[in-house]
């Protein structure tokens, strides 16, 4: 059967699209489960029947009934659910050119030549645990699973560095750069420990006297959200509010997460400011939905939740996904048509599994 045209929607107003996305569920009842993201727009938020971070979305949608997974994220969240999820289950991305700009910083081309490159100086695969964060792509995670390697978020990254350096003496970590210092640092790894792989340089900009003495090859990769978070946002922000909690995502620079009074997971910012005393007033360094969703959450006990950069940015790649592209999914699976299926080959998704096995298993 022909798919529906998502031509025919992108005109369509938002109230139209909600009572046609409402109508859509109603009739498809259990054989669909949408999985929405922290950062995703409220338009599409609100018709989620999970909301979480990528793995914890992920996981919820492989214990489910469901036939069918909607995932209103990125590209790289659609593989995790589709990796994990059971073989009679499909997973979708509303739109495809929802991506994820700093897992694009990190590609296998690149990875596979700072692995060869390393290996003129030791031998990667005694010395090196290759880590990944979960904000990759599946053929990154295939990588750390062939190599002995694990995939880690920004929740447990602490538990899975602790088991990567039980493994090997150094860590090769990607995309994120931030994550990865920010992490081991706190463990009390020291800052002229770490060393930034620049990729778009032969030996990724390093001399063998550097990478022989690094703990931790960080490549050189950021959130475009986060990076722009800055210092001086909190000491003017602070000038004003000197009682101010400050609350910041670890995906932010170093000198951010050093002058925050809580370093975490959105999970862990949303506990923060959920558990936090009626009255008070945050400045959270993480995307600008969010932290709009958590002020008007949250306004009714007088806490006051503030974006700490004077700009406004939010992750443009997961605002693609719209109630347009929600209601052309779900109209065309009443159809009998599946559109923007994910699917990793089987090859690739056994050797991610095995590193995101490896993480579940050493996770609190």
């Amino acid at each position: 059967m022909n798919s529906l045209a998502i031509q025919s929607y992108t005109l369509l107003d938002d109230d139209d699209c909600n009572a046609r996305i409402e109508a859509a569920r109603k009739t498809l009842g259990d054989r669909v489960i949408i999985l929405g993201h922290h950062y995703q727009r409220d338009e599409v938020f609100k018709h989620t029947d999970f909301s979480g971070d990528s793995l914890k979305l992920s996981r919820e949608a492989a214990k489910s009934n469901a036939e069918y997974i909607i995932f209103c994220g990125v590209h790289f969240m659609a593989e995790v659910a589709d990796i994990l999820s059971r073989p009679d289950q499909i997973s979708m991305l509303p739109d495809l050119s929802a991506g994820c700009s700093m897992a694009d910083m990190a590609n296998l081309a690149k990875v596979e030549k700072a692995w060869q490159e390393l290996s003129s100086v030791l031998d990667p695969d005694e010395k090196i645990t290759p880590v990944t964060y979960i904000n990759s792509a599946a053929d990154l995670k295939a990588f750390c699973g062939r190599h002995g390697g694990i995939v880690c978020t920004s929740t447990n990254a602490r538990n899975v560095l602790e088991w990567s350096f039980s493994q090997r003496e150094k860590i090769l970590f990607f995309p994120d750069q931030h994550l990865g210092r920010n992490t081991g640092y706190a463990m009390g790894i020291p800052l002229d420990e770490m060393v930034v792989w620049d990729f778009d340089l032969p030996m990724g900009g390093l001399t063998a006297e550097q990478i022989q003495k690094a703990r931790m090859i960080l490549w050189k990769g950021f959130c475009s959200v986060h990076q722009m978070f800055q210092p001086e946002q909190i000491d003017n922000f602070k000038k004003e509010y000197p009682e101010t909690v400050i609350v910041a995502h670890p995906e932010s620079p170093f000198e951010v997460c050093q002058k925050s009074d809580h370093v975490g997971s959105t999970e862990h910012i949303i506990n923060v400011i959920r558990d936090g005393e009626p009255g008070t007033r945050y400045l959270v360094a993480t995307e600008l939905n969010l932290v709009n969703r958590l002020h008007e959450q949250f306004k009714h006990e007088g806490k006051n939740v503030h974006f700490m950069s004077p700009n406004i940015c939010m992750c443009s790649t997961m605002f693609r996904i719209d109630p347009q592209h929600l209601a052309w999914v779900l109209e065309n699976l009443l159809a009998g048509n599946v559109v923007n299926q994910i699917t990793v080959p089987a090859e690739e998704a056994a050797m991610a599994k095995k590193a995101l096995d490896k993480m579940l298993q050493v996770s609190p």
